[in-house]
């Protein structure tokens, strides 16, 4: 699936999420004008340059949880980055309606 909009763009959005603050894959396609391509924004995180300044944890699913399998090091990272920033997390999920990002 080829995406309407560059890597470039989504972490142009990426870079605009405040501290304490989350958005969805979905949520960051919708953003880039792309309804529907949740899985391509994946896509595109994982080719993050290695030590990226990008607040690349506060992307997480559309369920509210970190996508990562639960106890391996980059779950626990990304837990870790978002509990440093005041995202409570609990039970394995972030309560949206406290912590979800809107845009500007």
């Amino acid at each position: 699936m080829t995406a309407p909009f560059t890597p470039s763009e989504i972490w142009y959005l990426i870079s605009k999420i405040p501290k304490g603050s989350v958005v969805t894959y979905g949520q960051l396609a919708e953003m880039a004008g792309a309804r529907g391509y949740a899985r391509v924004v994946g896509n595109i995180l994982t080719q993050l340059p290695a030590g990226t300044d990008l607040p690349w944890h506060r992307v997480i699913n559309g369920k509210g949880q970190i996508s990562f399998p639960d106890g391996s090091s980059r779950y626990r990272l990304q837990k870790q980055r978002l509990e440093q920033e005041g995202v409570i997390i609990s039970s394995g999920k972030i309560n949206l309606k406290a912590h979800q990002w809107h845009g500007e």
